[in-house]
């Protein structure tokens, strides 16, 4: 699976979005906390935990019996800069040119 694909993939349930949220607000979390915070089981979570690590938007740490889970938001960034700010940066343009253009003829 394409690593673009991955993330899309990853980011359409919004289970997987709470958990994200969850680490943003608190980072390195166990597994306990994401069930409290999501309220589901640990099965549910620890799946869409698999899915988040294998889309490398979570990285998992153990330190002896603990294990605490990281978001890594650099995918996300990615795909910004791939799919998002490529569109946007044609509008940013468009809008330059009419705000120069409407200054030129009040200035004409």
């Amino acid at each position: 699976m394409d690593d673009d694909d991955a993330v899309f993939r990853a980011l359409a349930d919004p289970t997987r979005r709470r958990l994200l949220d969850s680490l943003y607000a608190r980072n390195g979390q166990m597994l306990s906390e994401l069930c409290a915070q999501v309220g589901t089981t640990r099965q549910a979570v620890s799946k869409h935990l698999a899915m988040l690590e294998e889309a490398r938007l979570v990285v998992t740490l153990r330190r002896g019996r603990e294990k605490r889970h990281y978001l890594n938001p650099a995918p996300i960034l990615d795909l910004a800069g791939r799919w998002i700010h490529k569109y946007e940066s044609r509008r940013l343009f468009a809008l330059a040119e009419l705000k120069r253009h409407l200054e030129e003829e009040s200035h004409g």
